[in-house]
């Protein structure tokens, strides 16, 4: 991005090698690779929801079965999908207040600059321009540039718009607060049907589960902590790492437990609520830093 912005050439090589290693890491362990996205979250705005699309689009399409070709495919889309915002002034995605009308349109045409920044480049691979182009579309009709609406969007561009969405909810952005992953997928799921196809918000939620890797959450015995790997068979039953007692403190020792085994009193030991970012004063980013 910053290359970009000075105006050097994209080094399509590097980035495809970059994308290799990234995809190999997925399929051997995407519980480890998706604490690489919170290791980054405390960067630039750009750079940390450029990786998430990345990771989470790679993540996805490993879920949906999809070749390796089509994997790699889909997070070089993740990368580049909002490129086009190089061309954005700086000052402008730091606003902090409202955007006037014409502002929102500078904003808007960050997907016409993206287009300009790769469909002449035969070293891309098809389809990514899709991506590029129609990531902001919706299922409605509701999107743009070009409102198209349901089968109109290409698969990819779907799929992409709907991890964009996801992303851009969970990161802390200039003008708007963080939500948790659960406040997110909830956030999709109301949004099934109307902004983004059902039957995708559906399977991406089965990927990520109700309470994704990294998401801070509150057990039914009042115990805080963050969750480490979602089970693929027990999606709200996930492994959990400890760190505050029933009395909200900070425990002595870190210690990760399995909810899937798990019972306190008799009873299963659960996820009782998803935290928002920050809740008392935890960032689970900063526990695997030094």
């Amino acid at each position: 991005m910053d290359d970009l912005r000075q105006g050097l050439r994209l080094d399509l090589a590097k980035l495809r090698d970059g994308v290799d290693a990234m995809i190999d890491s997925i399929l051997r362990n995407p519980t480890a690779f998706a604490w690489l996205k919170e290791l980054k979250r405390r960067d630039n705005y750009s750079y940390q929801h450029a990786m998430g699309c990345a990771i989470w689009s790679a993540s996805f399409g490993r879920h949906l079965g999809l070749e390796r070709y089509e994997i790699r495919n889909l997070a070089l889309g993740g990368l580049l999908c909002d490129i086009g915002m190089t061309q954005v002034p700086l000052e402008l995605l730091a606003r902090q207040g409202p955007l006037a009308s014409e502002e929102a349109e500078m904003i808007r045409r960050h997907v016409q600059h993206g287009l300009d920044l790769v469909v002449h480049n035969p070293e891309l691979p098809p389809g990514l321009a899709e991506m590029v182009a129609t990531h902001h579309e919706r299922h409605d009709g509701s999107g743009y540039p070009n409102g198209l609406r349901g089968s109109e969007i290409p698969i990819f561009g779907r799929i992409m718009g709907l991890v964009d969405s996801y992303d851009a909810m969970t990161c802390l952005r200039p003008y708007a607060r963080g939500r948790s992953p659960h406040e997110a997928v909830a956030e999709l799921y109301q949004q099934r049907g109307t902004l983004f196809q059902a039957e995708l918000v559906e399977q991406f939620i089965q990927s990520c589960g109700i309470y994704p890797t990294g998401s801070l959450v509150e057990l039914s015995n009042g115990q805080v902590g963050v969750v480490t790997e979602v089970h693929s068979l027990k999606r709200l039953r996930p492994r959990v790492m400890l760190l505050l007692d029933v009395d909200k403190k900070p425990l002595a020792k870190f210690r990760e437990i399995d909810l899937g085994e798990i019972e306190h009193e008799g009873e299963p030991l659960t996820v009782h609520k998803g935290l928002p970012p920050g809740a008392y004063g935890i960032d689970p980013s900063e526990l695997f830093l030094d």
